[in-house]
């Protein structure tokens, strides 16, 4: 094949514009700016269609961006949660995360790349529209903005998946354009990557809005502030962590709900604590949820049987995790579903009144309560489809702004700050108050167990252990096959390597 063609399929799979939406807007030619200089209810559609691909959960097609495959490379690859389901189950693909036995060829890496730049090169033709989009300009800049913290975000589970990544910030004119620009074949830097996140989410800290003067769900001032925060945390760039979170915290636009349990109840959706939340059904103009995000982790039969199961059964809590809470920490009975293996026979009542039955009927002991939306629709609604339950999914809550804010005022030397803020996740989750006298690496350890049993099954846990250069340490205690300089990123995936004639190279180890 000759390079041409194979850089005209890299393109195909970079830019194609597919989706799972039943609404019809997002198959309007967007090529053409025109079509958006003279229809405004158009960019603003463009707009819409960027957010929804938040939702895209083909792991063995399209994509995914927050599917099966981003529950594996996040929760399943951490020492939080272990497949679950039965031994052979995707053990080629979910098995081979959770033993660090993947490679190149894994069909969740090649995925997760291709669901994240589906997103980006929806993200680059929305604003490619928008810069002749017929709205006043508060309202263009505004629409840029949230368009822009959504490419930035995209951007920085990029890098954090696979390092230096390429730098695509633009629609290519055609195969020959982009066969001429290197950026759209070859990996930027992971410094070049992250000012583009830096550059991106700051265009919308200055252009959108404050959270309550939005509507739910949209992107706003606070949550790219949060987000950035989050991005300089990676980057142990403590003071502007501490400056971006105080701005957050002083905006008097977020607050701890007081009961944990309720947050990830239907119930609970963008709640005083939401800060980053993807949204299901009316808001993206679909009826789904994130394809199979509670059915891939639902309580799956097992055993003698006898009862309609919640589904496949993977990603369950480790025995790990489940150990590590104190008695006394509720948050333990809102993260994991602990199936009764008492011999009475008694069952698991959920907090709807859905019983589980008992381990001679269930696969495994424990599954993600988090990812749990009831079985009752009068409890929480959703239009029958089991495997696209309307449940929202927590991305940034503010319980992890104040964890950051604690993280950096520690590392800047002002453990008493520190202390003040965890202090109120822990005397909501039931606990004592941590002892003033902590400073250091013994305050510093604690609040990243307080991340640990916080924001435990929320994604973070993987990149966490990671960045606080623990990974290898905490991967072999748990079992699994980590080997220190290699898997603290996943591999190109092989494909795109080919498809790039061999221009996009390997990470180390692979």
């Amino acid at each position: 094949m000759k390079h041409y063609s194979k850089l005209y399929l890299f393109l195909i799979g970079v830019f194609f514009l597919g989706t799972r939406c039943s609404s019809d807007f997002l198959d309007v030619p967007v090529q053409g700016a025109a079509t958006a200089a003279t229809d405004p209810a158009l960019a603003e559609k463009l707009v819409t269609g960027v957010y929804n691909s938040l939702i895209s959960g083909d792991a063995f097609g399209k994509g995914d961006t927050h599917g099966i495959a981003f529950i594996a490379s996040t929760n399943i690859m951490s020492d939080d949660a272990d497949k679950g389901s039965t031994d052979s189950d995707q053990k080629g693909t979910v098995g081979e995360l959770d033993d660090f036995l993947h490679g190149p060829s894994n069909i969740f890496v090649g995925s997760i790349w291709s669901g994240h730049y589906n997103a980006i090169a929806q993200c680059n033709q929305a604003l490619k529209a928008l810069e002749t989009a017929k709205v006043d300009s508060i309202t263009k800049k505004r629409w840029i903005g949230e368009v822009r913290f959504l490419r930035g975000y995209y951007y920085f589970n990029l890098v954090r998946y696979f390092g230096g990544v390429p730098a695509v910030l633009r629609v290519p004119e055609s195969a020959a354009d982009a066969n001429s620009d290197d950026k759209f074949q070859t990996r930027a830097s992971v410094d070049e990557i992250y000012n583009i996140i830096f550059d991106d989410m700051t265009f919308a800290i200055n252009n959108t809005p404050l959270r309550n003067a939005t509507q739910k769900g949209r992107i706003n001032k606070g949550l790219a502030q949060s987000m950035l925060a989050k991005v300089y945390m990676y980057r142990k760039d403590w003071q502007k962590v501490l400056d971006l979170t105080t701005e957050v915290m002083t905006s008097n636009q977020y607050d701890l709900l007081p009961q944990y349990e309720k947050i990830w109840r239907f119930e609970g959706n963008n709640s005083i604590e939401s800060v980053f939340e993807i949204q299901t059904g009316t808001f993206n103009n679909t009826d789904y949820g994130v394809r199979g995000y509670c059915v891939w982790q639902g309580p799956r039969v097992g055993g003698k049987g006898g009862w309609r199961d919640l589904g496949f059964g993977f990603c369950t809590p480790s025995s790990d995790l489940v150990n590590a809470y104190a008695a006394e920490d509720n948050r333990r009975k809102s993260t994991v579903i602990e199936i009764d293996n008492s011999g009475t026979y008694i069952g698991t009542i959920l907090f709807d009144g859905y019983r589980i039955p008992s381990k001679d009927s269930i696969q495994n002991l424990y599954y993600n309560y988090k990812a749990y939306h009831s079985e009752l629709m009068t409890i929480e609604p959703f239009l029958g489809n089991r495997d696209n339950k309307q449940k929202n999914i927590h991305i940034l809550r503010y319980a992890d702004v104040l964890l950051m804010y604690a993280e950096a005022a520690n590392e800047l030397g002002n453990a008493s700050m520190a202390i003040e803020q965890v202090n109120r996740l822990r005397l909501r989750a039931g606990l004592t108050e941590l002892s003033s006298g902590l400073s250091g690496q013994a305050l510093r350890e604690a609040i990243w167990n307080e991340r640990r049993f916080e924001l435990a099954m929320e994604h973070d846990r993987f990149f966490d252990i990671v960045r606080q250069g623990r990974a290898e340490q905490i991967m072999k205690a748990h079992g699994k096959n980590f080997v220190a300089g290699k898997h603290e990123l996943l591999p190109i995936p092989a494909l795109q390597i080919e498809l790039s004639g061999n221009r996009l190279k390997q990470n180390q180890g692979y």
